[in-house]
């Protein structure tokens, strides 16, 4: 398990906010050019940050060569869990003009969007040889790299082209694999196979996607394309590429006399699950995103080399609480900083908690006892001593009925798992639902009308609702994906749910794994992708939505370095 960010140069909290204009101005006024920024502003002190700024471009990252500047500014916290302040976007260790291009480009990451700005020249990326602007860092073993990508403005050329590049070297004549969207929508999965050869290509059938991905998996090299909201296309081809490889994001305007520019959003780039790896004894990295619902932004809270799982967000909307090392922790989203929830002698919880409605109290899911198996306990939502209440075990947590009175879980009894509830306060336990098959995930509608929960028994997982008592079960999903935990909008209107695809077996939700995040309206049950993910469990397994039914908490994994 490998984890790491770009260190700053000083660890003391000597920045303040400045408008990007000025640091540009400031920068040109020194050095006569245009700066490329990784750039990370937090929370700090009334000291001059223009005077340390040119300081430490003096002392450091000035790249006379390429007229170049790479800054990693961030504010770093030592707190439990190893965790880090900032976005773990800013991983891109240089910037270059392949073939020399008359024209320089630049690159630009700017907060609190998270997004790369790119503008470049450069003839083409085609023949034996190449001319182009890349942002890159360099990549070992099998990873992925995805993005969101727009055109700036309606351009010169109809192939100015923009996306993702696997490269061997920084030559213009390096062999490489690119997933490339032109100006005019052509996608294409463009290589070279050798150092000078020609170029060769697969085209697409879509035609101007903006959601892109592509993967290193030993010799394949897959390029998933999509327009936001709709499931990946996909084409791979095999080659030999080894070693350390330059991954990232290009721009070519395919006129060496005109600059063009794109914008690079939810830009991730990690390793990916090893062969030799054991699910439950292994784990990836995390990182903690919320996302806007309506157009897929997302922007990373924080993260840990470890697993970190199934945000909660509280009903005042100032935190989420997330399960890592069988503890609960208390995410601040005010000022970054992660506490521990105390639950007392509950310290192997998994990642079924939910909040009550009225947000007074938490249920948890802890394996308690010799056996260890997973216990369902109320506490209160500011901590303290949990009060157990399920009586028989295994018993996996997932809902609050509305009016704070019922508590609904997953249950194995009698060899099969099925749905159950229960009084808060204990008591005897209800099935709700009979079939030899899983079902799993219930989780109450806010106004208490209905309990959704995801079904196993039609041979693949879909979604469900039910009558509070089990009456009207009702499937709501249909398609060849694998769908679970489906979480209610507070305002009633909105399901959120993670799909894996169909090569996944319906009872199994795992870790990493190629996922999507789902959309759907309780009343179309059309479902529209949301995020495209390296996750599955822990990622959306307990109610995540924020107050105003605008965004949703998730975690993302990978290796990230």
């Amino acid at each position: 398990m490998r984890f790491s960010i770009k260190p700053e140069p000083r660890q003391e909290s000597y920045m303040r906010t400045v408008p990007i204009d000025e640091i540009l101005a400031a920068c040109k006024s020194e050095y006569g050019t245009k700066p490329i920024l990784e750039y990370y502003f937090s929370p700090t002190k009334n000291e001059t940050f223009i005077q340390d700024f040119l300081h430490y471009l003096n002392s450091s990252l000035l790249d006379a060569k390429h007229g170049v500047i790479l800054i990693a500014i961030m504010m770093i916290q030592t707190a439990s869990m190893g965790q880090f302040r900032g976005p773990a976007t800013g991983f891109f260790e240089g910037f270059n003009d392949i073939g020399s291009p008359v024209l320089k480009g630049s690159a630009l990451y700017s907060e609190p969007t998270q997004e790369y700005r790119m503008t470049g020249s450069g003839e083409n990326i085609w023949f034996g040889s190449d001319s182009f602007s890349f942002l890159w860092k360099k990549m070992e073993g099998n990873f992925i790299i995805q993005a969101q990508l727009a055109f700036v403005g309606e351009g010169t050329e109809p192939h100015r082209k923009a996306g993702l590049m696997i490269r061997n070297g920084l030559s213009p004549d390096a062999a490489h694999v690119s997933c490339v969207i032109h100006g005019n929508g052509l996608a294409t999965l463009q290589y070279r196979s050798e150092a000078g050869k020609d170029m060769e290509e697969v085209i697409f059938d879509i035609q101007g996607p903006d959601v892109i991905q592509l993967e290193k998996n030993g010799d394949s090299f897959t390029m998933s394309v999509a327009h936001f909201g709709d499931l990946y296309t996909k084409n791979t081809v095999e080659l030999k590429l080894e070693g350390a490889l330059e991954t990232g994001l290009f721009i070519c305007s395919h006129n060496e006399k005109v600059i063009e520019e794109v914008v690079f959003s939810n830009v991730r780039i990690f390793g990916i699950e090893p062969d030799d790896f054991t699910q439950y004894q292994d784990y990836l990295g995390s990182l903690l995103e919320v996302m806007n619902v309506e157009d897929g932004k997302r922007q990373i809270l924080g993260g840990a080399p470890g697993s970190w799982q199934a945000p909660n967000w509280t009903p005042d909307g100032k935190t989420l609480i997330y399960n890592a090392d069988g503890l609960l922790h208390k995410f601040d989203l005010a000022t970054g900083d992660s506490k521990v929830l105390n639950t007392d002698f509950a310290d192997r919880n998994n990642n079924d908690h939910v909040i009550s409605f009225d947000g007074k109290q938490m249920a948890i899911s802890h394996h308690a006892g010799e056996d260890g198996q997973s216990v369902v306990y109320t506490v209160p939502i500011e901590g303290g001593t949990p009060k157990r209440v399920t009586p028989l075990s295994p018993s996996y947590l997932h809902g609050w009925s509305a009016d704070n009175k019922y508590l609904v879980y997953c249950a194995a009894r009698n060899g099969q798992y099925d749905v159950y509830r229960i009084p808060v306060e204990g008591g005897e336990e209800e099935q709700l639902t009979n079939e030899s098959t899983l079902d799993d995930g219930p989780e109450y509608s806010p106004d208490g009308k209905y309990i959704y929960f995801n079904s196993a028994r039609t041979g693949t997982m879909q979604i469900w609702r039910m009558d509070p008592d089990g009456g009207n079960q009702t499937q709501l999903t249909f398609d060849k994906h694998n769908d679970w935990f489906a979480h209610v909008s507070p305002d009633g209107k909105w399901l959120a749910f993670v799909s894996f695809p169909p090569e996944v077996p319906a009872g199994s939700h795992p870790f990493y794994k190629r996922v999507y995040i789902r959309l759907m309206s309780v009343e179309e049950k059309k479902p529209r992708v949301i995020a495209y993910l390296y996750g599955g469990q822990g990622s959306i397994n307990v109610p995540s939505w924020s107050p105003d039914s605008k965004k949703i908490a998730f975690v993302s994994n990978g290796i990230f370095e």
